[in-house]
């Protein structure tokens, strides 16, 4: 087929005008950024010494503005974790495992809260409520991994420190919050805005921490069981009308001779274990009355709890009736007679361990 005497006289001049004019340009600019990169190196060959100091100091300052900036995304004791490892840098799948103690937060009733607030005014006092919350978390040695709505996931890994001052950590950090919500509560009365109600689930075991997500989309995350544990804790905290739950693992953990006021609430099955834990109550946060008067039948409530894992419910009943009339208020203790009412129609297996199912 033969070329037409426009491609020959026209277009094929115009393609190589255009090929030659794009290799002078690009020369043009590759000689534009060598002769900026040698002005560049002559002025800081020039400058004197006080001015490279003010420079430098100038990127030292931007360099931690953006290192602090990072860090409110990705906590620095994340980045520890993780850099404390084998891997050269943070890539996407990263993981390291470590035993830490697990805090969970949220505030009761937030839904309905939600509901009556204007979205500017939820996010004022979604912010005002964590900033409260932040404190006694970093000042217990842990550090927020992440906000969940209005739920609070930190974590208690107290550098250099024993397994005890991590489960001792999470647990001061909970009564601190908890006095905290005291007093944000009384201000609150004298801007007659309704009171604030928390509840905190402790537990404490080896998780996983790692970055999870895609290659333009990276984020952290703590996952394992003992994540979900501390989770369910919080969620009972309602059920049983407890400040703070900690796991019988915590509690041993912290050791003896830490001296905290604590009750036994159950023995319960969480959702998604098949394990059952002991847990308990932390009173400490409590105003002193309120404290003993829970403390009055602790023995008690242990007691009537042997007693009904046993099956012995007409036992359990006589001393669940006895601590009810020490303590008539007692929530904790009206709970555990309905449920050995209602265990005792129940049809339980032969190997019933006594753990009530938590369906939380």
């Amino acid at each position: 087929m033969e070329s037409s005497p426009l491609v020959i006289f026209v277009v094929i001049p115009l393609s190589m005008y255009a090929l030659v004019l794009t290799v002078i340009l690009l020369k043009a600019k590759q000689r534009r950024r060598a002769r900026q990169a040698r002005k560049e190196l002559t002025l800081a060959a020039s400058l004197a010494p006080s001015e490279k100091d003010r420079l430098l100091a100038q990127k030292a300052d931007e360099a931690v503005r953006l290192n602090q900036t990072i860090q409110k995304f990705v906590p620095r004791q994340f980045m520890h974790h993780l850099q404390s490892s084998d891997a050269d840098g943070l890539e996407l799948g990263h993981a390291v495992e470590d035993k830490v103690a697990i805090l969970f937060c949220d505030i009761r009733g937030f839904t309905g809260m939600s509901e009556e607030l204007q979205p500017s005014d939820l996010i004022r006092f979604l912010n005002s409520y964590f900033l409260r919350m932040n404190g006694p978390i970093h000042q217990n040695n842990g550090f927020i991994d992440k906000f969940i709505g209005d739920a609070i996931m930190a974590l208690f890994d107290h550098p250099n420190g024993t397994d005890a001052d991590k489960a001792r950590d999470a647990i001061n950090a909970a009564i601190a919050m908890q006095k905290t919500v005291i007093l944000y509560n009384e201000h609150r009365k004298n801007c007659d805005y309704q009171p604030v109600s928390i509840g905190i689930g402790i537990h404490f075991g080896m998780v996983t921490i790692g970055t999870v997500g895609s290659d333009d989309r990276m984020d952290t995350t703590v996952i394992g069981d003992n994540v979900n544990v501390a989770a369910r804790l919080e969620t009972l905290s309602t059920k049983y009308s407890a400040g703070i739950i900690i796991s019988e693992e915590v509690l041993s953990i912290a050791g003896k001779d830490f001296q905290i006021a604590t009750r036994m609430l159950d023995f319960v099955r969480v959702k998604g274990r098949s394990k059952p834990v002991k847990i308990y109550e932390v009173l400490d946060y409590l105003p002193d009355p309120k404290k003993q008067y829970y403390l009055q039948t602790q023995r008690l409530i242990e007691q009537g709890l042997a007693c009904r894992i046993t099956k012995k419910w007409d036992d359990a009943l006589e001393i669940f009736q006895a601590a009810l009339r020490v303590t008539p208020d007692d929530p904790l203790i009206i709970h555990h007679i309905e449920m050995c009412h209602r265990c005792q129609k129940m049809a339980l297996p032969d190997d019933w361990d006594g753990a009530m199912s938590s369906n939380a």
